[in-house]
């Protein structure tokens, strides 16, 4: 375990490693006491006891990717889990034990190889920490669900020091936490048991790309045509501004995973036998993979830029798209995004007992995204007037692409929240472990 303490290090050393694997150039101005950078299960555990000894509170740090920095406390020891590289495939259970430091891309390209798949991230320089104890709005979603549901188990060094499992028969409240707790966990996961998926045979793209001026014809297609999913297929409508086009532009782009592609030929025709007129650019039915999934997510998220980022599950019965109108057609930078996409059919069915209780068919993030700081406060007031508005349809927002300060709303269901708040109080009644920035009662 290395350690670079605030007080008496070089301020160099001890900026690189405050910073170290944040995603978000916008970078906080929170300063922990020190920062622990580990190995090893046993490097985390000693970690904790030094906070303790220290009388520090802890704060986490596996991929760096969360657009609040929410790892970057004050009066803490920050616990960045970075270095510690793990996993390890049973091919008999095909439960694979993985580190949280381990990117969506790098567990994929490991699976891949041996014919395996899990519902990973969209973006793929995620750490699987945070997205999977967000609940993960994975890959492939329409069939497999969210990722969180496939952990079987978590191995946990507890805010005193302690290595325990949660699984479902022994700590079953930790357990249930995990799969949807967020930064609630009153806990550090050093490692997730996951339950893995024959990897499909078949994985499709079409696309559909429009003016801004077709809006409403497009989203209302795109939302007529989410309505008959009952599988295989995962739908986006994106509001981006496209390479040498002046105004924001409107895409529909759709995946489709199985092992009969023939049937994925038809759904897909189907889609494309009832698609608007005059598109600037479409394709149809391309071969594709999540390397080349991934390589395009990069580029509509890249690195080195600052991010303000909020997201709603609207009400069924909204009015989708005329309620998103002004996000997808007042974009403040080139590289701003808005993003609308279907939940359906996971969204039809009661979600298992979990802490992740947020769900409907309709999931919407806004992201802005510029690299000037003079741009700061142009895109941050974007966000917060096109989501007070957006807000009002809402029924709860997704712990993976928020700021808690920047808006109230619901994370959890009320019970869920009853059962989040007891289990911190049993496994970290010392409040040691930082929990969700600016949320009351989840961060004393």
């Amino acid at each position: 375990m290395e350690i670079v303490w605030r007080e008496g290090s070089d301020p160099v050393a001890y900026e690189k490693a405050r910073t170290t694997h944040l995603f978000n150039a916008l970078i906080p101005s929170r300063f922990p006491a020190a920062i622990a950078s580990v190995k090893s299960e046993q490097d985390i555990i000693d970690a904790v006891k030094l906070a303790i000894a220290r009388d520090l509170r802890i704060s986490i740090r596996s991929g760096g990717h969360s657009y609040a920095a929410w790892s970057v406390r004050e009066h803490a020891i920050l616990i960045d889990i970075g270095e510690f590289r793990e996993c390890e495939l049973d091919t008999e259970s095909g439960v694979v034990k993985v580190s949280p430091s381990l990117t969506g891309r790098e567990l994929n390209d490991f699976l891949s190889e041996r014919g395996r798949v899990f519902p990973v991230g969209h973006c793929p320089d995620v750490g699987v920490g945070g997205y999977l104890l967000g609940g993960g709005m994975g890959w492939n979603q329409p069939n497999i669900g969210w990722a969180c549901e496939h952990i079987v188990a978590v191995d946990v060094v507890t805010a005193k020091g302690e290595l325990v499992r949660a699984d479902a028969q022994q700590n079953r409240d930790l357990f249930w936490v995990a799969r949807g707790g967020g930064p609630a966990f009153p806990g550090i996961v050093a490692r997730f048991h996951l339950q893995t998926f024959p990897a499909p045979e078949v994985m499709r793209s079409s696309g559909y790309i429009y003016t801004v001026e077709h809006y409403m014809i497009v989203f209302n297609w795109a939302l007529k045509i989410a309505a008959t999913f009952e599988d295989s297929i995962e739908i986006v409508a994106l509001g981006s501004y496209q390479e040498g086009i002046d105004q924001p532009c409107i895409t529909i782009a759709l995946i489709a995973f199985g092992n009969d592609k023939e049937h994925i030929t038809t759904l897909l025709q189907r889609i494309e036998d009832t698609h608007p007129p005059d598109p600037l650019s479409h394709w149809f039915n391309q071969p594709t993979n999540l390397t080349e999934q991934f390589n395009l997510k990069a580029q509509s998220y890249p690195a080195q830029h600052r991010y303000y980022v909020d997201n709603v599950f609207l009400k069924n019965s909204t009015d989708v798209a005329s309620v998103l109108e002004p996000a997808f057609t007042t974009l403040p930078t080139r590289t701003s995004l808005a993003l609308w996409t279907s939940l359906i059919p996971i969204s039809r069915r009661p979600l298992p007992d979990m802490a992740l209780s947020m769900q409907s068919d309709h999931y919407f993030a806004l992201y802005a995204i510029w690299e000037d700081a003079s741009a700061d406060s142009r895109c941050q007031t974007w966000v917060d007037e096109v989501m007070e508005a957006v807000a009002v349809e809402s029924v709860g927002s997704y712990l993976g692409e928020l700021d808690f300060r920047s808006r109230t709303t619901m994370y959890w269901g009320e019970d869920q929240g009853r059962q989040l708040s007891e289990a911190k109080g049993r496994w970290d009644p010392g409040n040691r472990i930082c929990g969700c920035l600016g949320l009351g009662g989840f961060n004393q």
